[in-house]
């Protein structure tokens, strides 16, 4: 009996929630290219909106070499249901492609949206990215590294980043210290090269232009995540001392991003409100 009450609960809670949102599938914002295949993201959006709503582009993670766009759809329709219009896409993964081809995809997405999510209610000035795990990596390199946006012509097209226990922050301190081999799955994304490394880890491209940022790191997340973070937000508060970073006591990395599943999670305000704000830094509490 409770199991059947838990799922009922559960089953109202996403019924209520759809119903109040639309939904788009599956729409190609890259085509094939060099051997990669096309990727793909999905709108989840308020069904009734008398005004433009800020938008938040979610890259998942997986280890940059797992993962998939429809496994984080809880969190489109909690957001939507929020009034924020919520994208969330896939990219290419690990081996097939690099880690450059996932930021680039990743920043194809950005243009998509800029040039198309009015048509689903979508503030073109408040566009912000957010990712878990390797996804926080690619949405910090692509808010960091000018290189992505330039390619595409664009200037400044995202209003902050929202970073969930990202991984990667500084990839070339953690692959110099655990100098893995040939066959490892982070050489394979992230090359042999300690140049290429640099390169990869958005720690190295913080500056005054950084955008907006807002930070969650897990108080039992992996270490190497927790060292990376730790060096970054040095880094960055060199730059902004005040700027937002909170570590959930007791979270692991997992459940750093299914807490989410909860409607009701903290969270969510904390991050409409930086949206909202249009990526001011939210008060220290």
């Amino acid at each position: 009996m409770r199991i059947i009450l838990a799922v009922g609960i559960l089953f109202s809670l996403s019924g209520c929630i759809f119903n109040r949102i639309v939904r788009t599938n599956d729409i190609t914002y890259q085509s094939a290219t060099s051997g990669l295949t096309g990727q793909k993201l999905d709108i989840y959006a308020p069904r009734k909106s008398t005004s433009p709503k800020p938008v938040i582009i979610f890259i998942h993670g997986g280890n940059w070499n797992s993962g998939q766009k429809s496994t984080y759809q809880f969190l489109g329709k909690r957001f939507a249901h929020k009034g924020v219009v919520t994208v969330i896409i896939d990219y290419p993964l690990s081996p097939a492609a690099t880690y450059d081809e996932m930021a680039k995809a990743s920043a194809q997405s950005v243009n998509w949206v800029r040039q198309n999510i009015s048509s689903y209610g979508g503030d073109t000035s408040r566009v912000f990215v957010s990712g878990h795990s390797a996804g926080g990596h690619l949405a910090a390199l692509i808010a960091m590294d000018p290189r992505y946006f330039d390619a595409l012509l664009l200037t400044k097209p995202i209003a902050g980043a929202v970073l969930i226990d990202a991984a990667g922050l500084d990839m070339y301190q953690y692959l110099l210290e655990m100098k893995y081999p040939a066959t490892n799955t982070y050489i394979k994304t992230f090359t042999n090269d300690p140049a290429t490394w640099k390169q990869a880890s958005p720690r190295y491209y913080l500056n005054t232009e950084t955008p907006p940022l807002l930070i969650y790191q897990g108080r039992k997340t992996y270490p190497s995540i927790e060292k990376g973070t730790k060096v970054f937000m040095k880094d960055l508060r060199a730059i902004r001392p005040d700027a937002h970073f909170k570590i959930q006591k007791g979270k692991k990395h997992i459940p750093m991003i299914t807490q989410f599943f909860f409607p009701w999670n903290p969270l969510y305000h904390e991050i409409i409100s930086f949206m909202e704000s249009s990526g001011a830094e939210l008060p220290s509490k």
